[in-house]
């Protein structure tokens, strides 16, 4: 079983390894400030050092019948299933979300697991007799080599996990550079997959901060990048990664509006709403984080903000905590930055966050925070915060809604709450957004359907998980055959 412990390791070519001499750096539970672990950070001589092992370890993966792959990931989904709650407990301890929370999180990675295990059916070609006389073509994919992901604070079990199982299961072999502020969860599903018994060099697993970043973005046998984070660094990992030739999908930031009809249902939709913008600490880009006022829902915005001031703020292992603390006092500090920008520009004051950070002694906390009275034009109506707080803009009906949202440089989730369906309908297809709820506060696809952001909450042309995984992690070959 994974333990706290006092130095984290890397995970290449099959073997635990520390690294000696590396500065360490250290590893808080932000519900205290207390230091629970510390880890080195990789250097481009281990990235190195790990992509030439991986690399050998993908002329021997590639040969393995995919039947055979996928049966590694079979064991690997039970293995998850039994430590689910000890991976949630983890996942809690260094993120600061709430337990249950976590284990929402925890079950989405399961399902991408579940999903990579169809890779015999998802990695089938097409083939066709006859295209010209005595001719037969047939197309079939094949994996490209050595991929890396490059991985966020907020999902350390499932964003890895919309990655590495779909890549290694199509053939791959892989790379993971989590988020250095989170190490322990991804280094307890490593040891699991470890003990799911796939083979030396296929999975690796580095810690580290940009300097292995820039060395997997640079690196020759290193074929694809997978990255999820903000939308300046998806940028940056898009642009440095393609001018080395390799592919790459970034996934970046949002701002994502929350559109609420005068029809709407009240309750569900405050219910909604309240997960949406301060589920997980508002730490998540599908977090809601402008809600659309379309005329009249001054019951709804009444029934919302009672229920915010009535959240419960805490620790996110104690039983009955429903918003744990923001991930690093640095993180913090940066959301509290975009509040007294909101009050500096007008923006009014409903409820204010500020008023949770003295009650915890040594934790990052910060309570739900919802200003009213939002212009369009303002600070924190057009960048991303990350954090728990929720601008209401009132527009005066649907049109003006959708020139709202479509007005926004991001493009990644939106909802509509309405009981009307043809409101409903428009809405979904005239927003410029690549994700649409419907009465749904936080819009995010199923395994088996693409994550798919648009504007510049997307740099690519294959999304994560679904057939887009798929796609992403092989190339197509088309065979043409005569025989004579």
């Amino acid at each position: 079983m994974f333990r706290m412990a006092s130095s984290i390791k890397f995970y290449t070519n099959g073997t635990w390894e520390d690294a000696p001499g590396r500065t360490l750096h250290p590893i808080t539970n932000p519900a205290t400030g207390d230091v629970i672990a510390v880890v080195p950070y990789a250097t481009a001589e281990d990235v190195d050092r790990t992509a030439r092992a991986a690399h050998a370890a993908f002329l021997k993966w590639r040969e393995v019948p995919v039947v055979d792959r996928v049966q590694v990931f079979y064991r690997y989904k039970d293995l998850l299933e039994k430590h689910a709650a000890e991976i949630s407990r983890i996942l809690s301890s260094e993120n600061g979300k709430t337990v249950d929370d976590a284990a929402g999180s925890v079950r989405r990675a399961i399902q991408m697991v579940e999903v990579a295990c169809g890779m015999p059916s998802l990695m089938m070609g097409q083939s066709l007799e006859n295209v010209s006389k005595g001719i037969d073509c047939q197309s079939i994919r094949q994996p490209l080599g050595v991929c890396a992901g490059i991985t966020p604070f907020n999902f350390p079990a499932m964003v890895p996990m919309w990655m590495f199982p779909f890549a290694i299961a199509c053939g791959n072999t892989f790379i993971l550079k989590p988020s250095e502020k989170v190490p322990l969860t991804p280094t307890r599903t490593a040891e699991l997959l470890h003990d799911a018994g796939l083979p030396a060099g296929v999975y690796n697993l580095l810690h580290g901060a940009r300097e292995a970043v820039d060395a997997l973005l640079a690196h020759p046998l290193v074929r694809a990048i997978s990255f999820v984070g903000s939308s300046p660094v998806a940028k940056y990992v898009y642009q440095t990664a393609a001018a080395h030739g390799k592919r790459v999908q970034a996934l970046g930031g949002a701002k994502n509006h929350l559109v609420v009809m005068p029809d709407a249902n009240i309750g569900k939709s405050v219910e909604a709403i309240l997960g949406s913008a301060f589920g997980a600490a508002g730490e998540r880009c599908l977090a809601g984080s402008v809600l659309v006022a379309v005329g009249d829902v001054q019951p709804l915005l009444d029934a919302l903000l009672a229920k915010v001031r009535a959240l419960r703020i805490g620790d996110g292992a104690a039983p009955g905590t429903e918003m744990g603390p923001l991930v690093t006092a640095e993180h913090r500090a940066r959301v509290l930055g975009y509040i007294e920008k909101g009050i500096a520009e007008g923006a009014q004051m409903l409820v204010d966050g500020r008023e949770h950070m003295n009650g915890h002694h040594g934790g990052y906390f910060l309570g739900p925070t919802v200003f009213g009275g939002v212009e369009p034009g303002m600070t924190i109506a057009r960048e991303e915060i990350f954090g728990p707080v929720l601008s209401v803009i009132r527009v005066k009906d649907l049109d003006a809604a959708i020139a709202l949202v479509n007005g926004s440089a991001f493009g990644n989730t939106t909802s509509i709450f309405t009981s009307d369906g043809h409101s409903a309908r428009e809405y979904a297809s005239r927003v410029e957004v690549g994700m649409v709820g419907v009465n749904v506060g936080v819009a995010a696809p199923m395994a088996f359907f693409p994550f798919s952001g648009w504007k510049n909450s997307f740099y690519g042309d294959l999304h994560a998980h679904g057939r887009d995984a798929v796609a992403f992690y092989t190339e197509q070959k088309v065979i043409m055959s005569r025989w004579f």
